[in-house]
């Protein structure tokens, strides 16, 4: 069965948001190589809504490449409750609930379903025991002030490490596992 599997970065005080303005200066050869074997595992991807319209005007005219065609040719699937439509080549709107389409693309043939961003996505999938590695590139940075993966209230979950890696530029990339209860 396929996996659904995220991929974020994150700085030391949990914020996700708006990495384009602070990811940068530690994006490496060694991150480069680490995402790359991440998009390669995955043939569906899985947007926020939020992440779909920062997304959608910006990937389709990007040269910004191997993730511009990837992310363009990838069958996208938008979660939202709020858009009416979305326009972006390959995209599927869903508005029926997240497990419901999560266990019906699992149960598809392909390769792993990929979280692209979409950090409220992401704890969704955590909180409703639907994501099956979380991996986070945690740069060495203290943002201050945005979004966090994970806010001050929430379910315990716990979670199996199972790998680590840093970079040269400190940027940790570990992969875990959700622990089943």
């Amino acid at each position: 069965m396929r996996k659904v599997v995220s991929g974020l970065f994150i700085s030391l005080d949990g914020v996700t948001e708006s990495p384009d303005q602070w990811q940068f200066d530690h994006f490496d050869a060694e991150m480069g190589a680490a995402l790359g074997a991440f998009i390669d595992t995955e043939d569906t991807i899985l947007l926020g809504r939020v992440t779909y319209q920062e997304w959608a005007p910006y990937w389709p005219t990007s040269t910004d490449e191997p993730y511009a065609s990837h992310i363009n040719n990838t069958h996208k699937y938008v979660f939202s409750s709020t858009l009416d439509r979305v326009e972006w080549q390959n995209s599927t709107l869903v508005k029926h609930p997240l497990a419901e389409e999560i266990n019906r693309l699992k149960g598809l043939p392909g390769k792993n379903i990929g979280v692209a961003g979409s950090p409220t996505l992401v704890r969704s999938l955590v909180q409703n025991d639907l994501l099956d590695e979380l991996i986070l590139m945690i740069h060495p940075i203290i943002v201050g002030r945005g979004k966090r993966l994970f806010p001050d209230r929430g379910d315990l979950k716990r979670l199996n490490l199972l790998s680590s890696q840093t970079t040269s530029t400190g940027v940790s990339i570990l992969i875990f596992q959700p622990r089943q209860a």
